[in-house]
């Protein structure tokens, strides 16, 4: 299984297009949506928690190659990665895990709640732009001590062992950003916004009044 967070909030072809991706790449795999109630990392989301996964299961009528986990919006307190794996691997222990991030998160992996129990419940697959490769010098001590641990540059023991590796794996950049898409909708930007999500979720959007400009005639 492979784990991919975040707040969709909202929902984009960034976060869709870079499953499908992983999908593909790594298959045969089963890439999980797990949307944040209370992210550890950032503000509370725009949008509710019920409107976030209302638009996710929108969204992956458009991408049958992913599912959805609610488990986080279903636990109260902050939404840390570390209980949602643990509890993934409750279920299942001898199954195949992994955790999707980004290259600028792992390298803030340090700050994470029990970072270094996530290599002990999953794979890291870290996902970045074709050619690219992390800067070791910028890493904090501890995480590099990890990443020449445990960096594999074989994708298939992602399915040998349970957890433990580093896996770096290339995908389509897809510079599209949920920050810039509720800056377009609060500016009524409906034509632009368009482009970077699925119609139904748009629609979901203008249905339900998301995102929009709260003092529309302040200076």
């Amino acid at each position: 299984m492979l784990v991919l967070g975040g707040t969709f909030d909202p929902v984009h072809y960034g976060h869709l297009r870079l499953g499908r991706d992983l999908a593909r790449a790594l298959a045969p795999v089963d890439v999980r949506l797990v949307p944040a109630r209370d992210p550890p990392h950032r503000s509370m989301p725009a949008a509710s928690a019920g409107d976030r996964l209302a638009m996710l299961r929108l969204a992956v009528r458009e991408f049958p190659e992913l599912a959805i986990d609610t488990r986080e919006l279903e636990r109260q307190g902050k939404s840390y990665t570390v209980l949602t794996l643990a509890e993934l691997r409750a279920e299942r222990p001898q199954r195949p895990l992994a955790l999707v991030v980004g290259a600028d998160a792992f390298l803030g992996l340090p700050t994470w709640h029990r970072w270094k129990e996530l290599f002990t419940l999953a794979h890291i697959v870290v996902a970045a732009r074709p050619g690219t490769t992390l800067a070791i010098e910028a890493m904090a001590p501890h995480l590099k001590i990890e990443w020449e641990r445990r960096l594999e540059p074989d994708p298939g023991a992602l399915r040998r062992e349970r957890a433990g590796a580093i896996v770096l794996q290339a995908v389509t950049p897809q510079p599209i950003s949920a920050t810039a898409i509720r800056a377009m909708l609060a500016r009524g930007d409906v034509s632009d916004a368009a482009r970077l999500l699925p119609a139904d979720v748009l629609t979901y959007i203008a249905d339900h009044r998301l995102y929009r400009d709260p003092h529309p005639d302040a200076p």
